[in-house]
Protein backbone atom coordinates (compact mmCIF):
# COMPACT_ATOMS: atom_id res chain seq x y z
CA UNK A 1 0.00 0.00 0.00
CA UNK A 2 2.52 2.47 0.59
CA UNK A 3 3.96 2.12 -2.84
CA UNK A 4 0.54 2.95 -4.43
CA UNK A 5 0.82 5.97 -2.00
CA UNK A 6 4.17 6.86 -2.92
CA UNK A 7 3.24 7.14 -6.87
CA UNK A 8 0.15 9.07 -5.94
CA UNK A 9 1.62 11.36 -4.25
CA UNK A 10 4.70 10.87 -6.78
CA UNK A 11 2.08 11.60 -9.89
CA UNK A 12 0.35 14.91 -8.25
CA UNK A 13 -2.98 14.56 -9.76
CA UNK A 14 -4.87 10.79 -10.70
CA UNK A 15 -8.30 10.34 -12.27
CA UNK A 16 -10.69 8.97 -10.38
CA UNK A 17 -13.88 6.93 -12.09
CA UNK A 18 -17.05 5.83 -10.93
CA UNK A 19 -20.61 4.75 -12.53
CA UNK A 20 -23.58 7.03 -12.31
CA UNK A 21 -26.14 5.15 -13.69
CA UNK A 22 -25.09 3.58 -16.83
CA UNK A 23 -22.81 6.74 -17.37
CA UNK A 24 -19.56 6.68 -16.34
CA UNK A 25 -17.67 9.66 -14.58
CA UNK A 26 -14.75 10.76 -14.02
CA UNK A 27 -12.65 13.63 -12.85
CA UNK A 28 -9.27 14.46 -11.36
CA UNK A 29 -8.52 14.36 -7.80
CA UNK A 30 -5.23 14.81 -5.96
CA UNK A 31 -5.99 13.91 -2.40
CA UNK A 32 -4.28 10.71 -0.80
CA UNK A 33 -3.57 9.76 2.82
CA UNK A 34 -2.91 6.47 4.98
CA UNK A 35 -4.46 7.00 7.79
CA UNK A 36 -5.01 3.61 10.58
CA UNK A 37 -3.01 1.45 7.81
CA UNK A 38 -5.55 2.35 5.28
CA UNK A 39 -5.65 4.24 1.72
CA UNK A 40 -7.90 7.36 2.30
CA UNK A 41 -9.29 9.63 -0.43
CA UNK A 42 -11.38 12.86 0.45
CA UNK A 43 -14.43 14.99 -1.07
CA UNK A 44 -16.84 16.71 0.04
CA UNK A 45 -20.68 15.01 0.76
CA UNK A 46 -22.33 17.46 -1.54
CA UNK A 47 -20.50 16.41 -4.71
CA UNK A 48 -22.44 14.61 -7.03
CA UNK A 49 -19.04 12.01 -6.65
CA UNK A 50 -19.65 11.39 -3.26
CA UNK A 51 -22.90 9.64 -4.05
CA UNK A 52 -21.31 7.29 -6.85
CA UNK A 53 -18.15 6.25 -4.48
CA UNK A 54 -19.63 5.33 -1.13
CA UNK A 55 -20.06 1.97 -0.27
CA UNK A 56 -19.49 1.20 -4.49
CA UNK A 57 -16.70 0.18 -6.54
CA UNK A 58 -14.06 3.19 -8.47
CA UNK A 59 -10.72 3.24 -10.27
CA UNK A 60 -8.16 5.46 -9.64
CA UNK A 61 -5.76 5.49 -13.07
CA UNK A 62 -2.37 7.73 -12.63
CA UNK A 63 0.53 8.14 -14.88
CA UNK A 64 4.14 9.86 -14.17
CA UNK A 65 5.55 9.66 -17.49
CA UNK A 66 6.62 5.66 -17.52
CA UNK A 67 4.73 3.53 -15.20
CA UNK A 68 0.89 3.86 -15.01
CA UNK A 69 -1.02 2.88 -12.07
CA UNK A 70 -5.11 1.37 -12.26
CA UNK A 71 -6.16 0.88 -8.93
CA UNK A 72 -9.44 -0.92 -8.21
CA UNK A 73 -11.23 -0.51 -5.58
CA UNK A 74 -14.34 -0.35 -3.11
CA UNK A 75 -14.90 3.17 -1.62
CA UNK A 76 -16.19 3.04 2.30
CA UNK A 77 -16.82 6.52 4.18
CA UNK A 78 -15.03 7.40 7.49
CA UNK A 79 -17.65 10.20 8.97
CA UNK A 80 -14.91 10.02 12.16
CA UNK A 81 -13.22 12.58 13.16
CA UNK A 82 -9.84 11.51 13.13
CA UNK A 83 -9.29 10.86 9.36
CA UNK A 84 -10.89 13.74 8.09
CA UNK A 85 -8.30 16.07 10.44
CA UNK A 86 -5.68 14.24 9.28
CA UNK A 87 -6.47 14.37 5.80
CA UNK A 88 -6.65 18.30 6.23
CA UNK A 89 -3.64 18.70 8.04
CA UNK A 90 -1.86 17.22 5.03
CA UNK A 91 -3.66 19.68 2.80
CA UNK A 92 -4.20 22.79 4.19
CA UNK A 93 -5.38 24.36 1.13
CA UNK A 94 -8.36 22.70 1.84
CA UNK A 95 -9.13 24.01 5.11
CA UNK A 96 -10.70 27.43 3.67
CA UNK A 97 -13.23 24.70 1.86
CA UNK A 98 -13.74 21.81 4.63
CA UNK A 99 -12.80 21.47 8.00
CA UNK A 100 -12.72 18.09 10.07
CA UNK A 101 -16.09 19.07 12.56
CA UNK A 102 -18.32 20.04 9.22
CA UNK A 103 -21.01 18.28 7.56
CA UNK A 104 -19.99 18.13 4.49
CA UNK A 105 -15.96 17.17 4.60
CA UNK A 106 -15.78 13.29 3.97
CA UNK A 107 -12.85 10.69 3.43
CA UNK A 108 -13.00 7.64 2.48
CA UNK A 109 -10.88 4.75 2.39
CA UNK A 110 -10.16 2.18 -0.09
CA UNK A 111 -11.41 -1.76 0.54
CA UNK A 112 -10.58 -4.74 -1.01
CA UNK A 113 -7.91 -3.05 -3.31
CA UNK A 114 -5.82 -4.25 -6.67
CA UNK A 115 -3.45 -2.00 -7.58
CA UNK A 116 -1.61 -2.97 -11.12
CA UNK A 117 1.49 -1.33 -12.25
CA UNK A 118 2.19 -1.05 -15.85
CA UNK A 119 5.18 -0.03 -18.29
CA UNK A 120 6.37 -0.55 -22.12
CA UNK A 121 8.97 -2.11 -20.64
CA UNK A 122 8.14 -4.25 -17.64
CA UNK A 123 5.16 -7.09 -17.12
CA UNK A 124 2.04 -5.62 -15.36
CA UNK A 125 2.29 -5.87 -11.02
CA UNK A 126 -0.44 -6.22 -9.16
CA UNK A 127 -0.27 -5.57 -5.34
CA UNK A 128 -3.76 -5.85 -3.15
CA UNK A 129 -4.43 -4.55 0.08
Amino acid sequence: MTEVYDFLKKCGAYYLATMEGDQPRNRPFGTVEIFEEKLYIQTGKNKPCFAQMNGKKIEICAFDGEVWLRLCATAISDDRREPKAHMLENYPQLQAMYSPDDDNTAVLYLKDAAATFYSRTEAPRTITF
